[in-house]
């Protein structure tokens, strides 16, 4: 019964988290290289999806989640240019989505690379 009020708590503390909260919940080292508070969870959303399927942390991932929900992520996933190999296999793992349907896997097809290290 402790275990299920303490995680109710959390769960209605993140429900209750605005947008600038979810932001600064993120580890800080997937956003180095931007301003933290200039980031729109709406307008940046591949973006932040792509840094956290490539760099997050489970602690990100459960973040991500609660903001954009699997399905949400999976659609974001599937339009983008480039994703890592690991972060194409998991999602498309979690998501029950064949990897042919995600760009990135289309694209790496058609690009040939000088160094396949």
């Amino acid at each position: 019964m402790m275990a299920y009020n303490h995680c109710l708590k959390i769960v209605t503390y993140l429900c209750n988290m605005s947008e600038r909260d979810y932001i600064q919940s993120f580890s800080d080292y997937l956003f180095w290289d931007v301003d933290k508070d200039s980031i729109d969870l709406e307008a940046n959303a591949p973006y932040v999806v792509r840094r956290v399927l490539e760099l997050g942390q489970l602690s990100d991932w459960n973040l991500l989640v609660q903001r954009y929900g699997i399905p949400r992520i999976s659609s974001i996933a599937q339009n983008l240019r480039t994703l890592e190999p690991k972060a194409l296999s998991f999602i498309s793992a979690i998501s029950s989505v064949p990897q042919e349907s995600f760009r990135c896997y289309t694209t790496k097809q058609s690009t040939q690379t000088h160094w396949n290290f």
